[in-house]
């Protein structure tokens, strides 16, 4: 660990209610958003189990519950599955462009119509241009918009950030009505390719809660790494999580 990821200061926020699991109350781990980040640091602090959302580092250290477990993928060793070539298959008519990091129009409107459809009762339904920037990027941060068009058509967007070791998945959104064609898990498949061809190692897919419906997808693709006990242990094959 670098001298500055060993120095930087950590705080514990006061409890909140979970962000995953309904009824739940949750505490955060957040460095302070007052000290400069790189991405040197935030590399090592990725690897350290820790997430970004805009500008903050964060990972869940709540006192009664262990289900935010960081995940993370060998890409060298991926295969996909059969219902993940059905989805390569389905969407090979689908051009992948990377686009750097900023406020789009298109991006931006197809992001309100997802946020809508899929998650009209939270906070980000009605993001501003500002909100949407502040969640997807920050001005340290190496990220790309991976862009996923049908002709003219923009369907999906894919934000990447890239790390030292690998590619972090931060946020996929997707045309709402597009459902049949799993734009989502077409994502990270992308981004998986993506890793593999920059010869990275790990893609980086945040938080798997096993009683999440929305988090449990995660452990589809293998195989896959969980950060428990203080380092990443491969899950085995039968094995729950």
């Amino acid at each position: 660990m670098s001298r500055a990821a060993r120095r930087l200061p950590l705080y514990l926020s006061a409890p909140h209610a979970c962000s995953y699991l309904e009824g739940r109350t949750s505490n955060t781990l957040f460095t302070d958003p007052e000290q400069p980040m790189t991405m040197e640091t935030y590399s090592e602090l990725l690897q350290l189990g820790f997430r970004r959302s805009g500008s903050m580092i964060y990972a869940p250290r709540c006192e009664n519950c262990r289900q935010c477990i960081s995940v993370r993928l060998p890409v060298v060793d991926f295969v996909p599955r059969r219902n993940q070539r059905r989805v390569i298959k389905m969407n090979q008519d689908i051009e992948l462009i990377g686009r750097p990091a900023g406020l789009d129009a298109e991006h931006y409107a197809l992001y309100r119509r997802y946020m809508r459809a899929r998650h009209d009762d939270g906070e980000m339904a009605n993001a501003s241009p500002a909100d949407y920037l502040g969640f997807l990027t920050a001005d340290w941060c190496a990220t790309e918009f991976l862009e996923m068009r049908l002709g003219d058509r923009l369907v999906g967007v894919a934000v990447t950030d890239r790390p030292d070791d690998g590619l972090s998945a931060v946020y996929t959104f997707f045309d709402p009505g597009l459902a049949s064609r799993s734009l989502g898990t077409f994502g990270v498949l992308s981004q998986i390719r993506r890793a593999q061809s920059r010869g990275l190692s790990y893609l980086y897919l945040g938080f798997w809660i096993r009683d999440s419906r929305k988090m449990a997808y995660k452990l589809n693709f293998r195989p896959i790494e969980l950060w428990r006990d203080g380092r990443w242990q491969t899950l085995k094959a039968g094995e729950p999580g």
